[in-house]
């Protein structure tokens, strides 16, 4: 039998030279080279104030190096960071043995505030430089990810109203019970009774405190109410694949020549199309005439695409309804179809299925048309126009929708509508083609069908480091100019990254 010599993995006291840790070629060499020699630090400088009084404060370019090195190796929480300084020898290379308190390293993150979007462009200048951004592809998209804010804490002034006073008239039932039971010589539990009393006035003051500091309702671009949160009001409830969320979302432009992200930006909203103009217009210094702009469906709207167009700018923005017309994803229902081990893709359907348009027969004059149950609808509007398209209207008489035994499955909410209304289109009219139409048929032809596959396979990759290999689950940050600085530090250890495997500082 073979002999082998025995490892030993216990401890070993070393001498340990930290110039030799960094090795160059690796993340951790472009890093120090950056901070050390490329990056202005002096914004950061600027606000200490201990020349003369005061003990001595940790170095920018230190914790910089430690926050980043910390977030390229999936270490997001201040604690584990600084428990790395105190564990890790390559740690302690970088931050020359420093060994921060975490409280020292969040505080970092969270004051970072513009100062991050400051470095985030210059190292995109140096990017630059090395050649590795081509401008002929910009990618957008973003990922909706949870915030340090709690979801059972949305909702309208209305609501938060509504939940005060329920408390206060909580705390009323019960300090009248508690009186009734002291009046007839009782004691259920006063104690508890007065700690129950006081924490429901301590939540209603807080609302009450909240509403003071908040008195108008968030809103969209567009002005309509938003929900409001106490924890972060910055935040949004959002729907993702996995759920609902309470967070924000992290938007990312990227060059499709090395995946360089030329922006990034993170906002507290979950729709998309208002986020795609304010991301074109960031990637202005980096954009060419020749440069084209490729988004998903999410930016799709026709204010989008006319301001696109207005401005001269190459896009291909994809439409809901473009993998239907694409030959490519032919079949695909059936990947739907198959079980998740993490995620029940199953639609649960929670609505009422009533009678579409197709279960109503036309009458061959046009005159009216027949019911599933062989009523008469008759016709209250045979020239109409709903978004471009002709149509015509027919609506059912109350004599005989309102005792039809069908009302359950014509009728979305038979208790409050009386009458069925159906529409039948006729195509769409001849008028000025909208720029909707228009993208249609640049995504159909074989230049935008590349673009599309060019898209996903330019930005996804990014979003695919940033979340499994960085383990960026979550932002740790409350308000949105926290949350776009940490957004934009991820974004920076992936064009670090990069640099350092196109040779950059060897």
């Amino acid at each position: 039998m073979p002999r082998f010599k025995t490892p030993d993995y216990g401890l070993k006291m070393i001498p340990v030279d930290f110039d030799r840790q960094v090795i160059a070629g690796s993340f951790e060499h472009a890093l120090c080279h950056l901070v050390d020699h490329e990056i202005d630090l002096s914004g950061l400088h600027a606000r200490y104030r201990n020349e003369t009084t005061g003990a001595p404060a940790f170095s920018p370019a230190v914790l910089l190096k430690i926050v980043l090195l910390g977030y390229s190796r999936g270490l997001v929480s201040s604690r584990a960071i600084a428990a790395a300084c105190r564990d890790n020898v390559l740690f302690m290379a970088v931050s020359g043995d420093s060994a921060p308190h975490f409280t020292t390293i969040a505080g970092f993150v969270a004051e970072l505030g513009d100062e991050a979007a400051r470095i985030f462009a210059r190292v995109l200048m140096i990017c630059d430089r090395q050649g590795l951004i081509g401008r002929e592809l910009f990618a957008i998209d973003g990922v909706k990810l949870p915030a340090n804010a709690s979801k059972a804490r949305s909702g309208t002034r209305a609501d938060f109203l509504r939940e005060a006073d329920k408390m206060e008239t909580a705390v009323k039932r019960i300090m009248v019970s508690h009186a009734t039971a002291d009046l007839n010589g009782e004691d259920p539990e006063a104690a508890r009774a007065a700690r129950t009393v006081a924490r429901l006035n301590t939540e209603a003051a807080k609302i009450r405190a909240w509403l003071d500091a908040h008195p108008d309702e968030r809103r969209s671009a567009k002005g309509k109410p938003r929900l409001s949160n106490r924890t972060d009001n910055e935040s949004a409830k959002m729907a993702t694949g996995k759920g609902v969320i309470q967070g924000y979302t992290g938007v990312a432009a990227v060059d499709a020549k090395s995946q360089i992200v030329v922006d990034a930006q993170a906002h507290g909203t979950g729709s998309e199309q208002e986020l795609l103009l304010p991301v074109v217009e960031a990637t202005g210094p980096f954009r060419t005439p020749e440069t084209t702009i490729c988004a998903d469906a999410g930016y799709h709207s026709e204010a989008n695409l006319k301001a696109l167009a207005d401005s001269g700018i190459d896009a291909y923005i994809c439409d809901n309804d473009y993998r239907s017309r694409d030959a490519r994803y032919t079949g695909q229902a059936r990947h739907k179809a198959k079980p998740d081990p993490l995620w029940d893709k199953r639609k649960v359907d929670g609505k009422t299925r009533c009678f579409r348009p197709a279960d109503f027969t036309l009458a061959d004059d046009r005159s009216h048309c027949l019911c599933p149950a062989g009523k008469k609808l008759y016709s209250n509007g045979s020239n109409c126009t709903f978004n471009g398209y002709a149509a015509m209207k027919f609506r059912g008489a109350e004599r005989d929708c309102v005792p039809c035994a069908l009302r359950d499955q014509c009728l979305r909410t038979p208790a409050k509508t009386k009458t069925r209304q159906v529409a039948f289109f006729q195509g769409k009219r001849a008028c000025e083609e909208s720029h909707t139409e228009r993208m249609k048929r640049r995504i159909d032809t074989d230049t935008g069908k590349r673009m599309i596959t060019a898209r996903f396979a330019t930005v996804e990759p990014v979003f695919g480091n940033l979340r499994n290999n960085k383990r960026l689950h979550r932002f740790t940050l409350r308000g949105r100019c926290k949350v776009d600085g940490q957004w934009k530090l991820y974004c920076l250890v992936h064009n670090i990254e990069k640099l350092a495997h196109h040779g950059y500082a060897q």
